[in-house]
């Protein structure tokens, strides 16, 4: 075994050029998996430490035991506190202070006439404690509110609206109240958290903008005296609490936050990272596969020669997979400084796009360091141990042998497997999307189609390169004949140079067909169900936003050019048990400007104990018209509601609709999410949406739209999860290039004489150097176009398995000019890998060149 490591070791020594791409490979994929896991521990332990810090003179909060949650969304909806339980809590032994909090949506207007924030995080309001303990937000300059209309912002949503103290702006609540700035805030040390924005307003404007009324708090804050632990405060107050009221520590709720915190960001975005780190490995996995291949092909006459000198298969195996090793290692242990300097980098980046990366050192935790190595050294050692095999397998008789090209093709049990792979793929997909809907079948049979394009590869890039590479005989002459024969001089090579570039166009594909599929839904979506001929919204998505006054729908009503405006509310019920989100609205006017599908029964006279459901919900729960439902809401009322009709489409209405006097016993700070808007016969659209533009401006001015900008914005996300996908899939193309280039420059080192000779009759350098690229463009051209193929595949399985376990309608789509651009891309990055290598063979050295063994 000494003597392989040894020959390992001077091999590696002599032949370091053979190894920088598999190195640079290893290492990029570990520095991104290290960086997204260390970024993450950072994060997490900056938000506990921030939290930690804004709640640290709270030792209990006081608030409604039941929660009402609803699907999709991970904090419930709890009922009000009564304001005079403070009393109470205050005259219990060892508090020390108690305060009532109130938390609602405010959303303020910058000093260029734009809301701040809205975009996803969310935009509260509250009343401003005056206990500065109790109070998460700490005052850093100006004073707290202490009349109506004086407010206290965080310094970081001041900072993005260009306010200071002493300026006058709007706050949407959603009715538009005008208010001063009079102090800046900090929330934990930091100027806010993360991108959310606060604005504290004084207890009696709380109660008047936020609350249903006058006399209830979200949840009330209590401070222990000296010498009374957490628990045992708790412990003295839930006896004086009433029913239905509970007390929890404030460790508790920093917990509590710090979760919500993680489950609505922190794991879906290092999820979302740690995907792409695993496409990255993916990809670098063929790369370092193809390079062991093809040095193991060359070296086939000194492993004979080793063989024929005494040394066994094991040795011979051995030898190759310590070279993999060292590799492995040392690219992995430079991928884990990369992954340390990568969360540096993003911790400095995260403030200037307008993230604020929670200060502190980063978290190095040990699962950081140790997961990212060994998958590094799994990845490089699995990818080698193929390749390692066959040089074990080497004859001695292959000593007397001249070095050979690696003519491997494509066999017929490889075509047999692949075609078997590829028929129980589109058997296992079809049946999870169009027979019996299955995201697990689905997947199953996607992951099998991946599975049979790379055993298909070799197969399929004969003909594939041919039929590509065809028209450079006509264009290119002898030189675009040579690089094509080249291409296909060895299938499995060019396949497996390919199939990494294929994964990564194949992803790209993927979410560009999901993205536009996405887009064609929600466009689908309006023009389906939305009537009207505008819609007013406020331009957010997420938990942003302070919504639309509800009383925007009736000034709007009274305008001469409109015809119908409908506000559309959210309410949340259990209803029978179970938590659903209720759309609050006038069900007539709901009717006259959205197409409800059939409807059985009446929306006209839901009244005050009426709703109405989707036939979906129906279904569900096994209801129909006449039927009784009992609704349970956040105030704890419980009532009995008639089932009075029965719509077919809900993707706009929802799928529970009951009026506003039905729900205004319930309400607590009351807003409309939408207001659609038919015109009278003869209004054109720009007349009538000026008319409602300038009522809209005494409501916030939120944003008017016609039906096509509102199916355009409502999919405005869309375009920005498909910017961060094409931003981090850069990595496995950049990966991918590594590759293409790294296979052109051994093919190189392989076909020197052959090189020489072609200068040696009479080939220039600009041919060789042409030929060359040629080359490399012909090999990515047949990964992008499998990748292409791959992606719109995965694309259409996607969209199709989501329509089958969705309640909305899923519209497939194909985006000809993005895909073109994909296209574009995969072989401008051919032609980019083969710079290198096309330099480096036009300097041999002729003479040389003939010369080589």
């Amino acid at each position: 075994m000494n003597a392989s490591v040894r020959l390992s070791m001077s091999s590696l020594r002599a032949h370091k050029r053979r190894f920088a791409g598999t190195f640079l490979a290893v290492f990029l994929g570990v520095a991104f998996l290290a960086g997204t896991l260390v970024m993450g521990d950072t994060l997490r332990a900056g938000f506990d430490t921030m939290f930690g810090n804004a709640t640290s003179g709270t030792d209990a909060v006081v608030r409604s035991a039941e929660a009402i949650t609803t699907p999709g969304e991970s904090e419930g909806v709890r009922e009000p506190v009564d304001t005079d339980l403070v009393k109470t809590v205050e005259q219990v032994p060892g508090v020390a202070a108690a305060a009532p909090d109130i938390q609602g949506a405010g959303q303020l207007i910058g000093a260029d006439g734009k809301p701040i924030g809205g975009q996803g995080p969310p935009t509260l309001a509250g009343n401003w404690i005056d206990d500065p303990e109790l109070n998460p937000y700490e005052l850093a300059e100006g004073r707290a509110p202490k009349k109506s209309g004086e407010v206290v912002v965080n310094r970081g949503t001041a900072d993005r609206g260009d306010l200071k103290v002493g300026d006058t702006t709007i706050l949407r609540t959603p009715d538009p109240v005008e208010v001063t700035i009079v102090g800046l805030a900090t929330f934990g040390g930091e100027d806010g958290m993360a991108q959310v924005t606060f604005t504290g307003m004084t207890l009696s404007d709380a109660e008047k903008y936020l609350t249903a009324g006058p006399g209830e708090a979200s949840s009330i804050q209590v401070r222990a005296g000296a010498g009374v632990g957490q628990q045992e405060l708790v412990d003295r107050l839930t006896p004086v609490l009433p029913r239905g009221v509970e007390a929890i520590t404030g460790q508790e709720s920093t917990e509590e936050n710090t979760d919500m915190i993680s489950s609505q960001f922190l794991d879906i975005f290092t999820t979302f990272l740690l995907v792409f780190s695993g496409v990255a490995l993916l990809v670098a996995t063929f790369s370092i596969h193809n390079t062991f291949a093809i040095v193991v092909a060359q070296r086939a006459r000194e492993n004979a020669l080793l063989r024929a000198l005494g040394a066994s298969r094991r040795q011979v195996t051995a030898s190759t997979l310590t070279e993999a090793s060292v590799v492995a290692v040392t690219a992995s242990a430079a991928g884990l400084a990369g992954g340390i300097g990568v969360a540096a980098g993003l911790q400095a980046l995260f403030p200037a796009i307008g993230f604020p990366f929670p200060e502190g050192d980063l978290v190095i935790g040990v699962l950081s360091m140790v997961l990212p190595l060994a998958v590094g050294i799994v990845v490089c050692l699995g990818s080698a141990l193929l390749p390692a095999v066959r040089a074990g397998r080497t004859a001695p008789l292959a000593a007397l042998r001249e070095t050979a090209v690696d003519q491997s093709g494509a066999s017929r049990v490889r075509a047999v497997i692949g075609g078997g792979l590829a028929a129980l793929a589109v058997a296992v997909t079809l049946t999870g999307v169009l027979v019996s809907p299955s995201i697990w079948l689905a997947g199953a049979g996607s992951v099998t189609a991946l599975a049979a394009f790379v055993v298909l590869g070799p197969v399929a890039s004969t003909t594939a390169v041919r039929v590509i590479g065809g028209p450079l005989d006509r264009l290119r002459g002898v030189t675009g004949s040579l690089a094509r024969r080249n291409a296909l001089r060895s299938p499995r090579r060019t396949a497996a140079t390919a199939s990494a570039l294929m994964i990564g166009v194949a992803v790209v594909s993927l979410f560009t067909v999901f993205g536009a599929s996405l887009k064609a839904t929600m466009d689908q979506t309006v023009s389906r169900s939305f009537a009207g001929d505008v819609a007013v919204s406020t331009p957010s998505f997420g938990a942003g936003g302070s919504g639309l006054s509800p009383r925007l729908a009736g000034a709007v009503q009274q305008l001469p050019e409109v015809d119908t405006a409908v506000g559309l509310g959210r309410g949340v019920a259990e209803v029978d048990g179970e938590g659903r989100a209720l759309t609050v609205t006038d069900p007539l006017a709901l009717e006259r400007t959205f197409d409800l599908g059939k409807v059985r029964g009446s929306l006209s006279d839901l009244g005050t104990d009426g709703i109405a459901i989707t036939e979906t919900e129906a279904e569900k729960q096994a209801l129909t018209t006449g039927d009784k439902a009992r609704l349970t809401f956040t105030d704890g009322a419980k009532d009995t509601f008639t089932v009075r009709a029965v719509y077919g489409q809900s993707e706009l209405a929802g799928d529970y609709v009951i009026t506003r006097a039905a729900w205004a016993p319930h309400r607590t700070q009351d807003s409309d999410t939408l207001v659609a808007v038919a015109f009278k016969d003869g209004v054109s659209t720009g007349a009538g949406k000026a008319a409602v533009e300038k009522v809209a401006a005494r409501y916030g001015d939120p944003e008017v739209q016609t039906r096509d900008e509102y199916a355009q914005s409502s999919a405005g996300g869309i375009d920005m999860m498909l910017t961060l996908v094409y931003a981090l899939l850069a990595l496995a193309v950049l990966i991918a290039l590594l590759g293409i280039a790294n296979t052109l420059t051994l093919a190189i080192h392989e076909r020197t004489r052959e090189l020489g000779l072609l200068r040696a009759v009479g080939q220039t350098r600009s041919q060789l150097r042409a030929m060359v690229r040629w080359e490399s463009v012909l090999v990515a051209a047949f990964g992008t176009v499998g990748g292409l193929a791959l992606g719109a595949f995965l694309g259409w399985v996607l969209v199709k398995a989501s329509d089958g376990a969705s309640d909305s309608a899923f519209a497939f789509a194909m985006p000809p000019g993005q895909l073109a651009v994909v296209a574009l891309v995969g072989l401008a990055a051919g032609a980019l890998a083969g710079l290198r290598p096309a330099r480096r063979a036009a300097r041999l050295d002729v003479l040389r060149a003939i010369a080589t063994e």
